[in-house]
Order: structure tokens, then sequence, then C-alpha cells
């Protein structure tokens, strides 16, 4: 795997998201979901995503996921619904970017993970990935996907 690990710094970003707790195996659905109510709120307010939609990972329960789904955006806007106005916190972040499918996935957290610790960093548990495209869009082994660790 040839990942490129990358450090950075980030200010505060706000986004519009939906929270929930789910089965991996409904995973799919419930980002889709989302990310429909998301983009169809968005419209109706005249805004667009600032960035790639992302999901937040607060647990690793593959029976039990707490995740967050949704979009940066330019500046805070309204909550409605189940649909939150939220932020990704400012601060220090690991970074790699992933070329396959989201089954072969394990490998590159694994490979982030020892990267941060060889670094001599520690992460709080919370991990992000940004979807630059989809399945459907392109093959699986092409979809590009950015694996964010939030740091101490």
């Amino acid at each position: 795997m040839n990942e490129q690990f990358q450090l950075n710094e980030l200010k505060e970003q706000p986004v519009l998201s939906v929270r929930t707790r789910t089965p991996v195996a409904n995973l799919p659905q419930e980002i889709g979901k989302a990310y429909g109510a998301i983009a169809a709120y968005l419209e109706e307010l005249g805004e667009a995503p600032a960035d790639a939609p992302f999901t937040a990972y607060y647990n690793m329960d593959m029976e039990d996921l707490d995740v967050e789904m949704g979009f940066p955006v330019s500046k805070p806007l309204p909550s409605r619904d189940n649909i939150h106005a939220s932020i990704i916190p400012a601060g220090k972040q690991a970074s790699c970017m992933y070329k396959g499918a989201y089954t072969q996935i394990g490998s590159a957290y694994e490979a982030l993970g020892a990267w941060v610790t060889e670094q001599g960093l520690e992460t709080i548990g919370i991990s992000y990935e940004y979807y630059y495209n989809a399945p459907g869009e392109v093959p699986d082994e092409e979809l590009l996907t950015k694996i964010v660790f939030l740091l101490k």
C-alpha cells in the first residue's frame, strides 16, 4: 500500500450532518439517506457543500456504529429536523488518501494508525472518511477516500 501520510492543523469547519447509530450492514443505506436529505436541504437554502461528503466514526462497534454523515459548508447554517448544524473541531489531524474498495479500507486505517504512533502522536478516537467519488460512479478499485484521525 502506498499511503502518503500528512499531518495538518486545521481550522474549525462548519457542517450540516445527521448522527445515528446503525449496524455496519445498514451503513450504505443510512449514508445515502442522510446525504440525500442534507443535499435537498442545502438546495432549499441556496447553498452548496464546501467540500466532499464525510462520515465520522465515533466508535468501531460494527454491530452498533455511532456515525455522523454530512457535508462541510462555507458558513454555519440552521439545523432542521434531524439535520444538525455542527462542526469538525479545529486541531491537529493525521490523514492519508486511500484508493480502492471500501471492504479493503481496514489496511489503510492500520497503516495510518501505525504512522501516528511512530510520530509519537495520539488519536482522540474519532475518525473521518471523505468520499471523493462513489460506488456506481467508478469501479470499486477507483474509489477515493481520505481517512482522517483527529489528534490530541
